[in-house]
């Protein structure tokens, strides 16, 4: 077992991994940057390291420095969370080189499904439903026009490395081809530093529906269900619920199979989500796999019963998994909503700053996962989201109506919020009824 745990992250999910590992008897090591050195994490670990300046190149992803915060504590694991190095390869098998265990996959996995082309091309073969497009890798705009020809327009350009909306363009005409590749192919050398492309069919209009998962190193490998992550700005998920009101048991059992099959596919040992696009006929496509704990995990924790980050600590002990496919049902209705630092009025701006006063919800069935606290100051070099607002409801209806109740109590003086956004997203009489996709956004004022 887990002697020893180093978690390479902050916020939040730092929070959430260092709460799971005291309840498990395990010590915890934070490490943190010079911008974080009040940070909550910081103070609820039973060491604190720091690793570099503020900004993240210098601290959260530097390797080196996490490596030798691990080895000087004496830790024999990193929890990654999510973000920064989570989905790393290069992180993962300098982890297996140290010898210190990787809360997550394999580095080789981590490489593989990494590449989304990879990663495709293994769920092809594996028989999991996948957008026509591309098998190869795409590194011109004319070899591209010719595969989009034969794909079909709309289609939609990624970056094979890609993640979070970045390196990513749709061409609905062939004469919008070119610039669209090139505008994406920039973006993905800015981010990634690799301009691979791959060029898929534009499902338009679909719901972004994810299935997670859990799988242990003797090939047991369950499903805890789906989460709806459709309401998302910019790609980026604001409001993620469980289960979705788009799936009838028949279509969950159908998406739940062909999401164990890809994570056997892939080899797959410990947590993973599995994300696919749901169009209106019920037919559904694999998009990718992400390799990490989710910001939105509690949501199916909530329908569940189950902890997720304890059972990833379990099995990266070599544990095997603590339940069954049979023992896992879905109870009642849970809903999330990501609270970030920042102006939805000024083109959601972000706002780092001191917050001043602080309350924030509690109650049956309602879940706060936060590291804020009144007189913290929140650092410009981060993501935004500062906190994270979860109910569980008997119904879906219930859950809405505690969640608008919730959100009403939410103070947070010092800096802009988008509280009061969520909250109109809530009263949408579309969203009440479960009537929308990942264009709703996009289509609705808020």
């Amino acid at each position: 077992m887990i002697r020893k745990l180093l978690i390479a992250n902050r916020g939040e999910i730092a929070v959430r991994i260092i709460r799971a590992c005291r309840e498990m008897g395990i010590e915890t090591v934070a490490v943190y940057s010079e911008a974080d050195r009040d940070s909550l994490h910081a103070h609820l670990a039973d060491e604190a390291i720091c690793i570099g300046p503020g900004p993240s190149a210098k601290s959260y992803l530097n390797m080196e420095s996490i490596m030798s915060a691990t080895l000087v504590s004496g830790a024999d694991a990193i929890h990654p969370g999510f973000g920064f190095l989570s989905e790393n390869a290069r992180f993962a098998a300098f982890c297996e080189q140290c010898g210190v265990t990787f809360v997550g996959p394999g580095s080789q996995v981590i490489q593989n499904l990494g590449n989304k082309q990879i990663a495709r091309n293994t769920m092809a073969a594996a028989g999991v439903p996948v957008i026509p497009g591309t098998d190869h890798p795409v590194m011109d705009a004319e070899t591209g026009e010719r595969e989009a020809a034969r794909i079909g327009y709309p289609v939609i350009i990624k970056a094979a490395l890609g993640g979070g909306g970045k390196g990513m363009r749709t061409a609905y005409q062939p004469e919008e081809f070119a610039l669209a590749f090139q505008t994406a192919q920039k973006e993905a050398e800015n981010a990634f530093g690799d301009g691979t492309m791959y060029i898929e069919h534009y499902v338009e209009n679909p719901r972004h529906i994810e299935f997670q998962i859990l799988a242990d190193a003797e090939g047991n490998v369950i499903h805890l269900g789906e989460r709806d992550c459709s309401i998302q700005r910019n790609h980026q998920k604001m409001i993620e619920e469980a289960p979705s009101a788009a799936v009838s048991p028949a279509l969950r059992e159908k998406m739940g199979c062909a999401a164990v099959k890809a994570a056997k596919a892939a080899h797959y040992v410990n947590a993973g989500t599995i994300e696919f696009l749901l169009e209106n006929d019920e037919k559904f496509y694999f998009m990718e796999m992400n390799t990490r704990i989710q910001v939105e995990h509690p949501v199916t924790e909530w329908v569940t019963g189950m902890d997720l980050v304890k059972e990833q600590i379990r099995i990266a002990s070599g544990l095997p998994l603590s339940v069954k496919q049979e023992d896992v049902h879905i109870q009642g209705h849970a809903i999330e909503c990501r609270i970030n630092a920042e102006n939805p009025r000024k083109n959601f701006r972000p706002s780092p700053g001191t917050i001043t006063e602080l309350h924030l919800p509690g109650g049956q069935g309602i879940r706060v996962d936060t590291d804020i606290y009144a007189g913290y100051t929140i650092p410009p070099y981060y993501d935004s989201m500062v906190a994270k607002l979860i109910v569980h409801g008997e119904t879906r209806e219930e859950a809405i109506a505690k969640m608008q109740s919730a959100l009403g109590e939410v103070i947070i003086q010092g800096i802009d919020t988008n509280v009061d956004y969520q909250y109109g997203i809530l009263n949408d009489p579309d969203y009440q009824s479960g009537k929308f996709n990942i264009e709703f956004l996009n289509t609705h004022v808020i």
